[in-house]
Formats: structure tokens, sequence, C-alpha cells
């Protein structure tokens, strides 16, 4: 292997040369891809010689990476040859390791200096912020409100934009319409009035020309404070005419002193960071410069090699070092569009040890010892034959899913989410029917009492066909009935449970819960969840949600359980027809109202607040109840519910609404899971720009539950803002709830579509799940495959790995159980 080794020295040397110094060499390198294609020929010749007794040992993968490196490598922009260049060094080393004699076994010594050097680094990360040159306890505080605590933190707290001030221009050459960086010294500061208005002007001068910075609005006299006479500075902004004079208006500026080192503030890329008040943009830049220079080779990031090759990663400290101060030759539209090559690498970086965590996690589920069900007995068979209808195709698909889960020894985590009326219920049903027939119990829990008495409802009927006892245990029941039912789940007489929270109550034991059905599972903490999974021996869970969950968030908040989708809705099933009013149209809703209840139908009026509230000035349920029946249906039946009523009210307007005696029902969103009225057949709610997507069409999907044609209309008020009126526009254009929820992603962000408490979404510092979801799918797919290897990352070249993903992720691998 010796010529080989020599011709990959050759290959390797320029390569090493082009790389030093930031690649300033790259831009005027000519014919590197012919030079390299006779040394990459050169290169396959000495491996077929080498190998003429086993010609299996050529590379023959790794060799054709290599030369893909440099086709085309002629006309790529600088940044892209960079990343070849990057990539090619990879695979010689690589090839290299091949052609080497076989690695020898670290000496102790070795293994422990390299131990004592990592935890050095990390003790560096940690480092309290104060204790950084040039920070101090004083500005500490400061950079505390930006949750910059430590090291650690400063290398992750990334530019929020960059500017261009590599080519600074004399004013006299600047260009009108273009946006242009200048330099010069301040010479007049005025405040000046045109037509009622008031205007800062700020004159600069260089020795070329001069031009007037312009600011219309803000706090003139602090802002003229700021601006002295004498002064340098520097303006970046689009220049215009004005008077026959150049002029930029607002245009960002830094006055500088005379200790700028211009090698941080301009004559380069330079990063603007989110400021705090008492720190600003060239204090900022000096610290985060002395904190790259010092600590940014302590940041460890053992993913490895072939994996950054394969996403043509580049070095994690490069990675850090340049996303804070891009080298020179930087494409500054990629800089400020967020796709450069450093930032590609820590958002890969940040979504693999997540991604890793959840293989983990998953892992770990395998490996727990669980439940292996009989499946497809003769019970659920006969299920099947007592619907009234055939299963959609969608339905026996996710069945099909989550029977292969329920037959293998280990417990089943699967999400299970289907639109409104997708038929959710049936498919839990025949899950639950296959933990009976094999002799176990199975529980459902609801997030309220009125949805846990619909279950307990629909799935009565069947269960009594098939034999089957269900029991519907609830927080307000009487004494004797609770123990009656505590009893029969104790013996195991009871074979599917139905309820709230209570189940998992103190008191409440199984005698073999063997199938878990947890429904609308945003809506329980996770010590709930977990509690409920602690009844039974490892039972399978299933957790389903008729809140669609856009791919990406569920890949993150869910990320560690199987996703089935029921996608299709039942034939027949009608779309309601939405559409938007505004004040002036509110007696055309009311006629719509009178239409409806005047064909023997429903309808729901939603208002966003129980009692009125002068602050907010929107209508509420209670007062508009009220006037509803007396001033605009005196001759209809209006009833109201809320969610500050007791259990048993709520229970008994139900009950009363669903059996026909009341019209109109006033309500808020507390009719927002899953009720069932099939002669409901209007929606109205009122403010509707109130409302995110995702809320509004769950209350659209409490009407149309039968064959009866059903409408929408979200009354709004025009101050609403463009996000609103945004989301009204997508709610009138569509039915199908995986497009809503995509869109409210897009409108809202992932905190606020989840909802911020015990959302389950992680913290990224640099990544976005919605603008960097193809990176967090290739990321998700290379941890999977490296846990698919190596399920305990248990082999010696992953230890670091290990260490690393503990360090970052321990605290959520730690509820790797609560699903």
């Amino acid at each position: 292997m010796e010529a080989v080794l020599k011709v990959l020295n050759k290959i390797e040397n320029p390569l090493i040369f082009l790389s030093k110094d930031s690649y300033k060499n790259l831009p005027i390198v000519r014919d590197l891809e012919r030079t390299m294609s006779g040394f990459l020929d050169e290169l396959t010749a000495a491996f077929a010689s080498s190998c003429l007794e086993d010609p299996g040992l050529v590379p023959e993968g790794t060799l054709d990476e290599l030369h893909k490196a440099f086709q085309g490598f002629d006309a790529l922009s600088v940044p892209d040859r960079r990343g070849r260049i990057d990539a090619a060094l990879v695979y010689i080393r690589e090839l290299k390791t091949l052609c080497a004699d076989p690695a020898p076994v670290l000496p102790a010594v070795q293994v422990v200096q390299e131990t004592e050097d990592r935890a050095e680094s990390l003790k560096k990360l940690a480092l309290d912020v104060q204790y950084v040159k040039g920070v101090g306890p004083k500005v500490s505080t400061l950079l505390g409100r930006k949750g910059l605590k430590n090291v650690e933190d400063m290398l992750y707290f990334l530019p929020r934009r960059y500017e261009d001030r590599r080519h600074i221009q004399n004013i006299f050459s600047v260009a009108v319409g273009a946006r242009e960086t200048v330099m010069g010294t301040i010479t007049d500061v005025n405040v000046r009035g045109y037509r009622n208005r008031r205007v800062l002007e700020v004159t600069i001068s260089d020795t070329t020309s001069l031009i007037t910075a312009k600011w219309f609005q803000g706090n003139f006299s602090y802002l003229a404070k700021k601006f002295k006479p004498g002064e340098r500075i520097i303006l970046t902004g689009e220049v215009k005419v004005f008077l026959l004079g150049k002029e930029m208006l607002h245009p960002d500026y830094e006055i500088l002193d005379e200790t700028d080192d211009e090698l941080i503030h301009f004559k380069r890329i330079v990063p603007i960071y989110s400021e705090t008040e008492g720190l600003h943009q060239k204090y900022i830049r000096r610290i985060m410069m002395r904190v790259i220079t010092e600590y940014s080779n302590c940041i460890s990031s053992p993913i490895p090699e072939e994996i950054c090759r394969r996403n043509q990663l580049v070095d994690i400290g490069y990675a850090i070092r340049n996303a804070h101060f891009p080298d020179h030759d930087q494409d500054i539209e990629a800089l400020n569009d967020l796709r450069s090559p450093a930032r590609l690498r820590l958002v890969f970086d940040e979504f693999f040890f997540f991604e890793l965590g959840m293989a983990l996690k998953r892992t770990g589920h395998v490996f727990e010892p669980g439940i292996s069900f009989e499946t497809g007995g003769p019970l659920v068979n006969k299920f099947y034959d007592i619907l009234p209808f055939e299963l959609t195709g969608a339905q026996s698909r996710v069945i099909r899913e989550i029977t292969a889960d329920m037959s293998h020894p280990h417990p089943m985590h699967r999400l299970l989410q289907g639109d409104v009326g997708s038929g959710k219920t049936i498919v839990s049903m025949a899950a639950m029917v296959t933990a009976c027939e094999a002799g176990y119990q199975a529980a459902i829990m609801a997030p309220t009492e009125i949805l846990a008495a619909q279950h307990f409802n629909n799935i009565s009927g069947w269960a009594q066909e098939l034999g089957i006892q269900v029991a519907l245990l609830k927080g307000n029941m009487k004494a004797a009935e609770r123990r009656k039912i505590v009893k029969g789940i104790e013996s195991g007489e009871i074979g599917i449970v139905v309820g709230t929270h209570a189940i998992i109550q103190e008191g409440v034991t199984f005698k073999t819960l063997g199938f878990v059905v947890i429904d609308e599972q945003h809506r329980f903490g996770v010590v709930q969840r977990a509690a409920l999974r602690e009844k039974g021996l490892n039972p399978d869970v299933l957790v389903m949600t008729a809140t669609p969950i856009p791919r990406t968030l569920a890949m993150t908040v869910y990320g560690d359980l199987d996703i089935s989708v029921i996608d299709e809705m039942p034939p027949g099933k009608k779309p309601i027809k939405t559409k938007v009013f505004y004040e002036k149209g509110r007696e055309k809703v009311y006629d719509i109202i009178r239409k409806e209840t005047g064909k023997g139908n429903q309808a729901f009026i939603v208002y966003p607040l129980v009692e009125e509230s002068e602050a907010l000035g929107l209508k509420d349920a209670t007062s508009m109840a009220a006037h509803l029946q007396k001033d605009i249906f005196p001759d209809l039946r209006v009833g109201l519910i809320h969610g500050r009523m007791k259990g048993a009210e709520k229970d008994a307007i139900m009950a009363v609404f669903k059996n026909g005696e009341l019209d109109i029902l006033v309500s808020t969103t507390v009719i927002e899971v899953g009720i069932d009225i099939p002669t409901a057949s209007l929606m109205v709610v009122e403010h509707a720009e109130r409302f995110g997507l995702s809320q509004l069409h769950q209350l659209r999907g409490r009407v149309g539950r039968s064959d009866l044609d059903s409408y929408c209309a979200l009354i709004a008020q025009h101050q609403g803002s463009a996000d609103a009126r945004k989301r009204l526009r997508v709610m009138e254009q569509t039915n199908d709830g995986f497009r809503i929820a995509e869109e409210d992603l897009l409108i809202r962000g992932p905190g606020e579509f989840m909802g911020t408490k015990q959302s389950g979404l992680p913290d990224f510092r640099v990544a976005s799940i919605l603008r960097d979801a193809s990176t967090l799918n290739e990321a998700r797919q290379e941890a999977f495959l490296l846990v698919e290897k190596d399920p305990g990352l248990e082999k010696p070249e992953h230890t670091e790995l290990k260490e690393v993903l503990m360090r970052r992720w321990e605290s959520r691998l730690e509820i790797a159980k609560t699903g």
C-alpha cells in the first residue's frame, strides 16, 4: 500500500495548502479539476495494483465519492469549492486509515490525557461569563438578560444578521438606489422641521464628499446626544437624493473611537447581534471576538466522520468561528438567509444529538419487556362484523400497524393522528378488543368528563354485543358507585375502563392492564401520562389526537413514538362550508341561524370569554346568551355552557342539548374537543380573529357529525392582525386538518402551536424546526441509523459521542417512558 499512500499525499498536500488561512488562496486557483482528475486516475491504478490478490479490497465507493468532489469544481462558487475540499480531505483520511497498519491500542496514559483534556474543555465552557476578560459582574448581569450565563451560552449566541463592510465606498462614489457602506467624520447635527414634522439630520464628510443621515422618528433628544461633531462614524443604508445632495434614511450606524480594531468592526463581514439596554454592538462584538478566539476550540461534536462526509459538514470549531466572524470570501446572502455552511453544521449538530436521544429512547422501549398479544382472534373479527359500515382503507392500514406492534414482546408506543370525524375511536376500540380477548384490561383516558362520557357512550353498545364489561370512572361519582367500579377493576371483571384523570388516582388498581389509550395527548402533563402507564406491567400505549401535528413537530415532540395517520375520511362525509363575516354582516348570520333551526337542526355560538371584560372589549358568552334569548331569538331555546361550571352542570346541559331540548347552545371553547351532536349543523364563532387556526378547525369539527349539510360562520372584527386575516382565509379555503395545521405552524411558530407549557418542544439554540426541516430529516435518519448499528452506543469509537449526548440531553432522556 506504500504506492497508494504516496499518491494520497500527492493529492492531500495541495488541498491542505489551499485550506490554510481560511482558504485565502482558493479564489485564484485555476484548473484544479483537471489536475486532480490526473491524480485520481493514478490513485485508482495504485489501488488496483496493490490489491491484485484480493480486488474486493479496493474501496470503490470512497474513490467514487472522491472523484465526485472534483467534478465541475472549477465552475463552482468559492463557498461550494470549500465544501468540496473539506469533503475530499475527509475521504483522503478514510483511505489513509484503510492503507495503514492496524491502529495500536492507545496507551492508558494517552487515554487518561484525552479524558483530562475533555474535562478541561468542559470546565472552560462552564466558566461564568463574568470571568471572561472584559466582562465583569455588571456586564454579566446585562448578558444574563439574554440568557447568557456561561462561555458555552456565548458561543451559541449567534448574530441575528450580517452586514457587508468588506468594501467601504468613498461618499463621492456611492450609487443612488444601492445599499452602501461609508465611513467619515460627523460635521453637523441638527433637528429641523419640515411641514410639521421633525427630522434629525447628521451630516458626514470624508475627503471626497458629504452625505446626510436622516431620522424621521424616534427619541430625537437621545439620538442627537449620541452624535457629536468630530466623531468618526460608519453608515450602512440605501442611498437616496434630496435637493441634489445624497442621503440615507434611518441607516444602520456605528460611532467609532480611537481604540476600535478595524478588523472587528469594518473591512469585513460584520456580525450584528441582538442588543440589550446598556450593551451595544461594538461592545458585544469585542466580547464575542474574545470568546471565539479563546474558547471556540473547546466545543466538542464527535459526530462520526462518515456522517460528516455524507452531509458535507464543516468542522465544528470552524463552524462556530465562521458563524460569528465569517471569512472574507463568504456569501453574504447565504449568511443572512441562514444557509451558510457554518450555520448548517451547527443546525445539523443540534438536531443530530436530539434525534440520537430520541433513537435511544425508542431503543429503550424496544428492550423493555412487554406483552405479546395474540391478534386477529374471533372476538375482534366479530367486532368488525357488527359495524354497520366498512372500514376505510386508512383505518384498516392503521389497525394493521397497531396490531403488528401488539404482537411483539415489547411495549407499543404509538401516536395516532386523525382529523375530526376520521374514525379514531373505532381504531382504538379494535385494539382494546384485541387486548381484552387476550385476557387483559384496557383503559382510555380523556381530558374532560364530557369527552370521557362520549367515549363511554360510543363504545358501550359495541362492548355489550361482544360481552365485554365497560365502566365510566369520573371524579364526581357517588362513593358507593365508585367503590363498586374500583372493585370490578381490581377483580378484572371490568374489561375496559373509560375516564378522566380519576383513572390514575390512588386507590384504583388494575388486575391486568395491558393496553392504554390516551386521547388528546397535549392536554395531559408528562407526570399524568407516566402515572397511567405505571398502573400496568409495561402496557401498550396508543396516544390519539384530533389536532393534526405537522410532521416536523411530530419528529421532535413525539420523536420516540411510531406515528400512524388516518388520512382518509369515511365515504359520504360532507365538507363544512365556511364563510367569514364582519360586524356589518351579523344580521346575515342571525338569518342563517333561524334558517337552520327552522329545519329542526341545532347551532353552536362560541365566544372567547365566559364573562364581560372591559379591558379586552370582547363579547362574552354569559351576557350574550341572555341578549340572544331576550332580544334576538325570543322564540328559540338558548342554553349556556362554559368552563367555570361544575362537571355535573356541564354534563346536564350537554345532555339537554343532545336530546334536542335546546336550539342554540352558547359556549366558550369548552366544546372544542370531541363532542358529538348529530343534529348540530351550524357553528358560529364570535371574535374569530382571536382564535388559532387549529382551534378554529376543532370548533368547526363539532358540526357535520352526520349526513346533514353543515356550515361554519366566522364573525371577525376588522382590526384583526394580518396573521388573523390569513388564518380566516385558510379556514374558508380548506377542511383538511393537516393543511390547516401546517399553516397554523407557519403563522404561530412551534412553541405557540403546541402551547408553551408541557409542550415537550426541545429548546434549540440555533436550529428551527420550520426553517431547517430538511436538515432535521437528514439528522434524524443518520441518528437512527447509527443507533440501529450500535443500540447502546457501547462501541469504543462512540464513547465521546455518548458523553456529549448525555451532557446535552440527559434531563430529557429521563422521561423516556412517558411517551
